[in-house]
């Protein structure tokens, strides 16, 4: 019965965060209340425990106070009209040909997917740019669908941990800092945009080279003083995100909380923008909801056995069939809840590496180019499109995003696969079993994670109170205990079998029991 009602719970979520059902004449239910009602049935049934719950809120809330600031940051640039500024800048010379424009356009809306958060770049830049476009070109209605196709296929691989949400969780969980995740990463983005720019000037090539000349003169456009600090703050933003990681991994946070202070003061003194519009207005508190919501689903999922067929999926399986399963998933399933039900399926797997935790991360975020309802950016691109008065039909989107995903994760995966070349096997390393015994009183964790030298991983699942790695490196590990626990630094000799771990507060002591 529990499965029945879990299953339907999330095929119901999905269904009402897609469709947003009209309820009265004014009031449409959103992917929030959606998936907080889904959260509540669970939790009422008994398929998910409020320890649970508050566990989930432990482990993610840096990850949550890094989103809500970079949302922040977001709003003051949106209200500052930042991405504005720069289109009208990139639209207001005359000599500039429709295929650079289109470069231009690609590549402005690249850098803000990943500077600022991904769904806000596509609400803004898609009705900002078809409106110019339409400006430019009015006799040339049909340069509209390109460049807004140039707008949102630009959303690739997230090249920094912080430039979707979702990942920022999924890395969170895995224990994947700023810098790590960039040094995977950032070559595939890099990777996936330039096939994507180039199967899009495939298709569009000949309508762009069609377009002559024109003497449309448009005002030139400067930024504002207060739109240049704000740029600048920005790039300040992700430059100490690595200098931070380096110190202290997961306290990017900080940086990103000191960075929205920074926005709301500019926004305010040299703008004019009221702190309620910034702050209050301008942070999407309904997706944050969403997103804590949907994790707690989805550990609802892995209790009735979902998340083990899952497993078993992926067990053994190589990097060429998680990111393809994950991008159809996350088409199909929308890829905040498949990515959190990977990240469950993967952890549970003790051979779990950082590649595969790539793999999974790939294919969720280029999978929602292949069907609307795969992402909330592709639903607010259609939106866009449609109150701009273009249309964009499920035939034309379907295969715009076959066209353009089918080589860009063939390519990313080749990357990845290049970069995890030199990946330890667990058959490369010590293979002595190493019992962690965690002694916890009044707490209750599910599982044990070990981050050793080189960025290796393994995870296992606490049962009884202890958790058993099958193979463990002698020196150097962190270990992260899932469920809102401390992490520690300890050395593990080579013959010792156990590690006794005793967490008091915020304090681990683990100590080698030698046989």
């Amino acid at each position: 019965m529990d499965e029945v009602i879990t299953y339907s719970t999330l095929a119901l979520t999905v269904t009402v965060a897609v469709t947003r059902p009209r309820v009265g004449s004014t009031w449409r239910l959103g992917p929030a209340q959606a998936a907080l009602a889904g959260m509540m049935v669970l939790l009422l049934v008994g398929v998910v425990s409020p320890a649970e719950v508050w566990a989930t809120g432990a482990e993610l809330w840096r990850s949550f106070a890094t989103i809500v600031a970079i949302m922040v940051m977001t709003s003051a640039a949106m209200q500052l009209g930042v991405l504005r500024g720069l289109a009208r800048i990139l639209f207001s010379r005359s000599d500039t040909s429709a295929q650079q424009l289109f470069l231009y356009v690609f590549l402005l809306s690249a850098v803000a997917s990943s500077v600022l958060n991904n769904d806000a770049m596509v609400l803004l830049m898609t009705p900002l740019v078809l409106s110019l476009v339409q400006e430019r070109y009015p006799d040339r209605p049909d340069l509209r669908a390109p460049f807004a196709f140039a707008v949102f296929m630009a959303v690739g691989v997230a090249p920094f941990v912080v430039s979707n949400p979702m990942n920022m969780i999924v890395a969170d969980y895995a224990d994947v800092n700023f810098n790590q995740y960039a040094r995977w990463m950032v070559p595939i983005a890099l990777v996936g945009w330039v096939i994507a720019f180039a199967v899009l000037r495939l298709v569009f090539g000949r309508r762009l080279a069609e377009v002559p000349s024109t003497d449309h003169q448009p005002p030139k456009e400067r930024l504002r003083s207060e739109q240049r600090w704000m740029i600048g703050l920005l790039l300040a933003v992700v430059a100490a995100y690595p200098v931070v990681a380096m110190v202290d991994g997961p306290s990017i946070w900080i940086v990103a909380v000191v960075g929205a202070v920074v926005a709301v003061l500019i926004a305010w003194t040299g703008g004019g923008v009221p702190l309620r519009e910034t702050v209050v207005r301008g942070v999407a508190w309904n997706i944050l909801a969403f997103l804590f919501a949907v994790v707690v689903i989805a550990l609802g999922l892995r209790n009735v056995g979902f998340v083990g067929l899952l497993a078993s999926l992926y067990d053994g399986a190589s990097i060429g069939l998680i990111g393809p399963v994950a991008a159809v998933g996350s088409s199909m399933l929308n890829n905040h809840p498949m990515a959190i039900l990977n990240l469950l399926a993967l952890e549970s797997l003790p051979e779990t590496g950082r590649p595969e935790i790539f793999a999974m991360l790939i294919g969720g975020d280029l999978g929602p180019r292949l069907l609307p309802i795969g992402s909330l950016a592709g639903l607010l691109w259609l939106d866009g499109c449609r109150r701009m008065g273009l249309t964009i039909r499920l035939r034309q989107f379907v295969t715009m995003g076959v066209l353009v995903t089918t080589p860009t994760l063939a390519a990313s995966l080749l990357v990845l696969h290049i970069e995890s070349r030199d990946w330890p096997s667990l058959a490369e390393l010590p293979q002595t079993e190493v019992h962690v015994v965690v002694d916890a009183p009044g707490r209750s964790y599910a599982g044990v994670e070990a981050v050793c030298p080189g960025g290796w991983r393994v995870h296992v699942p606490v049962r009884d109170g202890v958790a058993t790695l099958p193979a463990f490196p002698s020196t150097g590990c962190a270990l992260h205990f899932k469920g809102g626990g401390p992490r520690t630094v300890v050395e593990v000799l080579p013959q010792a079998a156990t590690l006794r771990c005793t967490i008091t507060g915020d304090d681990a002591r683990c100590e080698a029991v030698i046989e």
